[in-house]
């Protein structure tokens, strides 16, 4: 480990991974430091993504890949709801990833680009008059203070660099969402097949999933926000009730528990040279709490800044605003403005609401799938939403 680099990266999942290989790749000399001594256990992530938001990337591999997915069933209270598919019904919809495979490929292509990476290494931050300057490692024992011109801060939820940086962190009760998840053996399921079920009575305010892992096994997991959490009715209470009355004979071989953010993204996701990505901005989807393409197009997009502003010698706030305007600027920036509006009005609606909404979205094929399509769908057949959520008519189009 070297005193300086050009770039410090804290945090090797998605987003980490992806930074540090796109700034090596243009010339920086990047450091990855993962504080587990496993990259990419343990898993906190339903582990799944749409086709077209993997491909940005990187090309499926089975190494991977634990299931594909070419059906998507939405379920609403009452047991009804609606299908998504191709139109021949064998196009790939999307993936069940095996994250402790994923994200420790995507570390050895960052190495392969020439990133030094130290894993089972705590990384607090080392801040130099009102700037972030480097970082502290903790390793082995050993501490060791490493200087850096740009600190990506991939750290997730808990991220400590952007604290350190002055950036509010706050995330709202309401907007944390508290989850629970078992990998499930032994069950008959669509092997190829996600599940959404919506349930005020059996997931308030948040939803259960299923995605196949393979044949006979799946993550069955809820998200609630942590207002509806408490003594009894926890996360993982809700989701025993849910196995117990559906999958009784399913065998639990792995429990995963964790917080995932629902609210929006940071108000700044820079300062004085750091750039912040991933969770610990705060780019999960508010809607389903999903991460990975945020990860991975953030990551990249902060590699590849920061990699631009060490070369032009400008690693200052300003400099690295650039990250923030393109990011808020590109597609996922305006999916997730749009999504927190559709979270908080699909989670004030009661079950009465939610089945009725539910039920009248036709069967969609993949082709025809998109927010404004299925918003138009239960606006066409509910238009008394329009009336209770006038903000909805915004995103129709």
């Amino acid at each position: 480990m070297n005193d300086a680099y050009d770039v410090v990266v804290v945090g090797a999942g998605p987003a980490g991974a992806m930074a540090a290989k796109e700034a090596a790749a243009r010339g920086a000399s990047v450091l990855l430091v993962e504080k587990r001594p496993a990259v990419g256990s343990p898993v906190r992530c339903a582990e799944g993504i749409v086709t077209k938001d993997l491909l940005e990337f990187v090309t499926p591999d089975p190494k991977w890949v634990s299931a594909v997915i070419k059906r998507a069933k939405f379920t609403g209270p009452d047991g009804t709801g609606f299908l998504i598919s191709g139109k021949s019904g064998d196009e790939v919809l999307g993936y069940t990833l095996d994250r402790k495979i994923f994200d420790r490929e995507l570390v050895m292509r960052a190495a392969d680009a020439g990133v030094e990476v130290a894993v089972h290494a705590r990384a607090v931050p080392f801040v130099e008059g009102n700037r972030i300057a480097g970082a502290v490692i903790h390793q082995h024992g050993v501490s060791h203070t490493v200087r850096a011109k740009v600190v990506i801060a991939a750290d997730g939820i808990e991220s400590k660099f952007t604290k350190a940086a002055g950036i509010d962190t706050t995330v709202p009760l309401a907007d944390l969402d508290s989850c629970a998840q078992y990998l499930v053996t032994d069950i008959d399921i669509d092997p190829e097949m996600n599940v959404f079920f919506w349930s005020n009575a059996e997931c308030p305010h948040g939803y259960i999933w299923i995605f196949p892992k393979g044949q006979r096994t799946a993550n069955i997991g809820i998200g609630i926000p942590g207002t509806m959490s408490g003594d009894g009715h926890r996360a993982k209470d809700y989701l025993d009730r849910y196995m117990e009355k559906h999958f009784p004979n399913g065998k639990v071989t792995e429990l995963v528990v964790g917080g995932v953010s629902t609210c929006r993204p940071l108000s700044c996701t820079v300062a004085d040279s750091l750039i912040v990505c991933g969770d610990a901005a705060r780019m999960s989807d508010p809607f389903t709490g999903g991460g990975i393409y945020q990860a991975l197009f953030s990551g990249q997009l902060a590699g590849r800044t920061a990699a631009e502003t060490v070369a032009a010698g400008d690693c200052s706030k300003s400099a690295l605003m650039v990250y923030d305007g393109a990011w808020r600027s590109s597609r996922m920036g305006k999916f997730l403005s749009r999504s927190y509006l559709i979270k908080d009005v699909f989670f004030r609606m009661d079950d009465t609401m939610l089945a009725e909404v539910i039920k009248s979205v036709p069967d969609l094929h993949l082709s025809e799938v998109t927010v404004p399509s299925v918003l138009a769908a239960m606006l066409k057949n509910n238009p008394w939403i329009a009336v209770k959520f006038p903000k909805l008519l915004l995103h129709r189009k």
